[in-house]
């Protein structure tokens, strides 16, 4: 018995060695980037967001109690709700040889990639907000799938000036993206510790533009300022809040957008809006949020969402993070339904484009209720 039992405690014992060895090993891999070290954590420490190792929101998030984590997984297995389409989505497909002509000097003009991402042109440059091309987002090949195809293909999309990077997770960070672009010479506008990752993943430190709230780089004649935001950051397991977050105000010769990232409610968007407002563009957030205030602290309600537009002083709306993957805890469609909702009540104009569609300053909006003949 005692033989029997000793055996157990090694089995045991170095099951655990192996698992942690496992999970180490995992850790390492490239997806998960790479930590601030030398110049770079020296600047994050002297930033006025730094407290206790991480980065911290102007406004405090509501703290996760135990209660509502039990509540997070009860509903994560049990709800109701219809999370992903019914149907197919419809596309409509980039026009690849238009799209490789010069972007216009003076125009302004946005296509939907899904989720977040969204390609733009600004006064003759071209832009990617958080590109994500992956089928999965996730470090691992398991996680939430697409619901559908991007509307064009990394491939097929013409020479990008910049990407602007609102924080490192995985749903608006994707490595493979990044590698595929850096190839090509895109510069890339991120915030303060994500430079970290993207020289892991072999960009060159000469196209990273790392910038801290309220800083401001160039991209030709285009001034990309970083702008606060009320989120928090992370890849792997202990590393919350470990970089910076950020909203991306566009401040172009013509034409300016605002674009939110991930973000909560916050009143520091009132004051983006006196000093960078009016925009011509507001790619706001309206997907993925509840339950429980810790999590619409960070990831705010479509009404919320409205209310950010109206705050920055935007013009037109077009609304983003939703209908790709299953995030949250909601119908799929529940985000733009209360948005369009939101925007008619508060006199907002919204634009509502398909995947692939065009959303052109010059043009009326698209506003067809697509989304409800997928059913």
């Amino acid at each position: 018995m005692r033989r029997w039992f000793a055996r157990f405690l090694v089995t045991q014992l170095v099951l655990a060695v192996v698992a942690v060895v496992v999970a180490w090993w995992i850790l390492q891999q490239p997806p998960f980037g790479a930590p601030m070290e030398g110049a770079r954590l020296a600047r994050a420490q002297a930033n006025p967001q730094w407290r206790d190792g991480r980065f911290v929101n102007l406004e405090p998030e509501t703290p996760t109690s135990l209660a509502s984590m039990g509540d997070y997984l009860v509903r994560q297995f049990s709800g109701d709700e219809v999370r992903e389409p019914p149907k197919p989505l419809p596309i409509v497909a980039v026009d690849k040889a238009a799209l490789a002509a010069p972007p216009a000097a003076s125009g302004l003009r946005a296509f939907w990639l899904g989720h977040a991402s969204t390609f733009v042109e600004i006064d003759g440059q071209r832009l990617l907000l958080d590109p994500v091309f992956a089928d999965v987002v996730s470090p691992l090949p398991v996680g939430p799938h697409r619901f559908h195809e991007p509307p064009i293909a990394l491939a097929d999309l013409p020479k990008i000036d910049a990407v602007l990077v609102s924080h490192d997770h995985y749903d608006h960070l994707d490595m493979d993206t990044v590698q595929f672009l850096a190839q090509r010479g895109t510069r890339f506008f991120v915030p303060l510790g994500i430079g970290a990752h993207l020289q892991r993943w072999g960009v060159p430190p000469a196209q990273i533009a790392e910038l801290e709230w309220w800083q401001e780089s160039r991209l030709g004649e285009v001034r990309i300022v970083s702008t606060p935001t009320r989120h928090y950051s992370g890849r792997g397991i202990n590393d919350r809040s470990a970089t910076l977050w950020t909203s991306w105000s566009v401040v172009g010769p013509q034409h300016r957008f605002f674009y939110s990232g991930d973000t909560g409610y916050a009143k520091v968007f009132q004051e983006i809006g006196s000093r960078f407002g009016p925009f011509d563009m507001a790619f706001v957030k309206i997907g993925a949020y509840g339950p429980g205030q810790s999590w619409t602290d960070i990831h705010m309600t479509p009404e919320q969402a409205v209310q950010v537009h109206r705050d920055v002083r935007g013009k037109r709306m077009v609304p983003v993070h939703w209908a790709t993957f299953n995030l949250a805890y909601h119908d799929w469609d529940e985000p733009i339904r209360r948005t369009g909702a939101a925007a008619s009540k508060a006199g907002v104009e919204l634009a509502t484009p398909q995947l692939g569609e065009w959303v052109d300053v010059g043009q009326p909006p698209p506003t067809v209720r697509w989304w409800e003949q997928v059913r």
